[in-house]
């Protein structure tokens, strides 16, 4: 049974409220250093090939404009030109699955969000994961596999189930695990001093 409370992050990386988050949960863990933090996924959009229609593509662009505004992080469009886009997250997702295999989990997060918002290159493809998996150590052949492994797949959706649990409506959104009970703590984006206020009202319980 653990003795401290540890946060859960609930998050998808190719979700751009998320990469918005970032600088916060950054500041978060200068904060609390000794706070666990698990990455729940959410796996906004189930695997797909088709590409995103017109009003899929102007409503996810205007979400990065409405990001950056609010957030003040980068976003790289010539994505939009670049690449071929479709609403599938849940091939990233897996990603960081199998990352977390190896204790990488956080960082295959974070090299997903960079190769999408600030590279133009697009973590629905199996050929950026794998790539992004090589520059972390992992083999690219058995990464590969594994990302189209059934057992990945239920990996993932054991933290679908954690979302259900905590009743998460939006991403990002963070819960607390203490004890073996799971707590909602916040839904959807929020700066940094409200994290910190949050995390330290929830602490004196």
């Amino acid at each position: 049974m653990e003795t401290e409370a540890r946060l859960l992050y609930v998050a998808d990386p190719m979700c751009s409220w998320c990469w918005g988050f970032a600088p916060i949960l950054a500041h978060f863990e200068a904060c609390f250093p000794n706070t666990s933090i698990q990455i729940v996924l959410g796996g906004l959009a189930p695997d797909s090939t088709e590409p995103m229609g017109p009003d899929m593509r102007a409503y996810v662009q205007q979400a990065w404009h409405d990001v950056g505004t609010q957030t003040g992080v980068g976003f790289n469009f010539e994505f939009w030109e670049q690449c071929v886009p479709r609403r599938s997250t849940w091939p990233a997702c897996r990603a960081v699955v199998i990352a977390r295999r190896f204790d990488l989990g956080g960082a295959m997060f974070r090299e997903i969000q960079k190769a999408y918002y600030l590279q133009a290159q697009n973590p629905s493809d199996e050929e950026t994961l794998a790539n992004l998996a090589e520059t972390l150590g992992m083999d690219r052949a058995d990464f590969i596999q594994e990302l189209h492994a059934t057992a990945t797949q239920m990996e993932l959706d054991i933290d679908f189930e954690i979302c259900r649990s905590l009743g998460v409506t939006s991403f990002p959104s963070l819960g607390v695990a203490y004890q073996g009970k799971l707590e909602l703590l916040h839904s959807g984006w929020v700066n940094r001093e409200e994290v910190v206020h949050l995390w330290q009202q929830r602490q004196k319980k």
